[in-house]
């Protein structure tokens, strides 16, 4: 590869992960949602999600 050929690649690598990297610490520097102010799930979406987190029995056949 030749020199401006690297210089452009090197440039374009630190423009798309600075970006990535500059997007992440913006949203979670000033996230648009605060947990804390959410209402309480129902009891139904609670149970729910109990269950799958349980162990499935399993057969020992």
């Amino acid at each position: 590869m030749t020199g401006p050929a690297i210089t452009l690649l090197i440039v374009a690598i630190l423009l798309v992960w600075g970006g990535l990297i500059g997007s992440i610490s913006y949203l979670r520097a000033r996230a648009e949602v605060d947990p804390s102010t959410l209402p309480p799930l129902p009891d139904d979406v609670v149970d729910e999600a109990r269950q799958q987190q349980e162990a499935h029995p399993t057969r020992d056949t």
